[in-house]
Parts: C-alpha cells; structure tokens; sequence
C-alpha cells in the first residue's frame, strides 16, 4: 500500500507540473518535436499553386484532371525517460535532492508529451536496468510514473549509464524521444549513448547541486562516496584543497560536455538550487527556433 505522504507528494507534483506542461510547455512540445514523418491523408483536386510533385498520375489519369496527395504529420511520439536511481543522486544540498528534482523534471516532460497524446514510457536505472514501463498514454500513464519515481526502492547503488542506453536501443526499435535525466557520475558510457543518438532524439538532462562545485570552508571533514562506500578525510579549510576540488569538478564538467558533443545528444543543465522552469523553456525556445 502506498503511504499517504507518498500520495500526497504525488498529487503535489501532478498539480504544479500538470499546470506548467499545460500553460507554458504544451506548444512549445509540439513545435519542436515532430512526429516519425508524413502519412497519407486524401487525394484532391489540383489547384494553382499546388506543388507538381504531389499530382498522384494514377487518380489523375481516371479522372481526366490533375489530383494531388495530400499528407498531414503523423503526430504520434513516444517518449522514454532514462532516470538515474543510483546512490549520488540522493544527495542535496539545496531545498530537495538530485532525485526529487529528477522526479520533477520527469512529471513536466510527461505531462507535456501526453497534452500532446503521446506516448510515455519509463526506464529506472543504477548500473543495471531495474524497472521498465512501457510506453503508453494518459494521465494514469503519468501518475504511475511519477509514483515510481518517487517510491522506488533501487537493489544497487551504482551507476552504468551505458546499461540503461543499450536496454533502450534494444527495446525501442522505432525511433523515440530519450530523456536521460542523471548526474552523470558516470564513464564509459560514450559509445552507447553515440549508438543511441544515431536513431533516437537523445536528450540528456544533468542535474548538480551546487555543493559539488562549491564545498565550504568548513574545516576536517569526512566525505563519503554514495556509490561505492569508500571514505576520504579532507581539509576543507584548506584553500589548495577546495581550489583542487574546483578543479577536478570544472574538469569533469568539461569532459562531459565533449562527450554529450561528439555523441550528438542535445544537453539540459539543471542545479538543485532552482526551478527547472527556466532551464526547460530556455532548452525548448532554443530547439523550436532551430527548427
């Protein structure tokens, strides 16, 4: 049975992003991803203006006047998001954690995909595949996803990002749109995420808290890795310590940000320490006006 506070983050969640999808990211959705191509829709008379290329010779023919085919986009989109569930994503330092804005993220894209009737499917991961949705429509659709979000209890800790992108290649023949929402403390995982760019529009949201880039002067502190267990004493008081762990993070950012490059997958940066609102419309703005 799902626990009442559950049910009520759940219904939160619905009530905040349902009306975001719907007044500022339904249109905007639509414009910039299109449906798989063109389905035939009617033949019709041919009128001045049309474009010659469409006059279907065969209708023409019998029917002794020039007729065209006419096609209408065919619409329907699957969309599957890709959410980390590994360790490091519990972690925050601002108003919820890396998981909790994950989840937030994932609402708004899924409430704004089903305005547009498509179809929604999850894949939660840590470095194997642990829970997989498939695709479909609707509101309950969405909510389902939003409680597994929320409640899933993951069986590992770490985090293969490679995993989950070729489960999804595997699963998903035809062409979708991927949101792959994690942190990224990930390696190896290039190659796949290339494959997976190759057939799909491959879309990585990273989310970061701003204490992974910006640690406190806070003295002798024990740092514990979330994935693995493993302890580290550092000096935080230490100016050389805190200019290394900058370091090493704007190294880290940058690697990243060649590799999602060379894999051709499109990128969504979104810090704890804020609204995923404006990062999203500024990512959806940018797409449409691409187009």
């Amino acid at each position: 049975m799902i626990p009442t506070e559950l049910l009520r983050r759940i219904r939160r969640i619905e009530i905040r992003t349902s009306r975001l999808a719907n007044d500022l990211f339904a249109g905007t959705y639509h414009s910039v991803f299109h449906g798989r191509g063109m389905e035939f829709s009617e033949v019709r008379e041919y009128y001045p203006g049309d474009d010659i290329r469409a006059i279907d010779w065969n209708v023409t023919a019998r029917a002794g006047k020039p007729h065209i085919k006419k096609y209408v986009e065919e619409r329907e989109l699957t969309v599957i998001l890709v959410i980390d569930a590994s360790a490091s994503l519990r972690f925050g330092s601002a108003k919820q954690d890396k998981s909790e804005q994950a989840a937030e993220i994932a609402a708004i894209i899924a409430f704004s995909a089903i305005r547009n009737n498509d179809k929604v499917g999850l894949v939660m991961f840590t470095d194997q595949v642990e829970k997989f949705i498939p695709p479909r429509k609707g509101r309950r659709q969405v909510l389902r996803l939003i409680r597994e979000v929320l409640y899933f209890e993951p069986s590992r800790r770490q985090t293969r990002i490679g995993t989950a992108l070729e489960y999804v290649s595997r699963v998903q023949k035809r062409r979708a749109v991927i949101f792959v929402i994690s942190d990224f403390a990930d390696i190896g995982f290039e190659t796949p995420m290339r494959t997976a760019a190759k057939r799909h529009d491959l879309i990585a949201v990273r989310v970061a808290d701003p204490r992974e880039a910006d640690v406190p002067s806070v003295g002798l502190v024990e740092l514990a890795d979330a994935e693995t267990g493993r302890t580290r004493l550092m000096d935080l008081s230490h100016p050389a310590t805190r200019v290394g762990f900058t370091y090493t993070t704007r190294s880290r950012e940058e690697q990243l940000k060649r590799l999602f490059q060379h894999a051709g997958a499109s990128v969504i940066n979104i810090s704890t320490a804020e609204s995923p609102i404006d990062p999203l419309s500024a990512f959806f703005e940018k797409r449409r006006r691409m187009r």
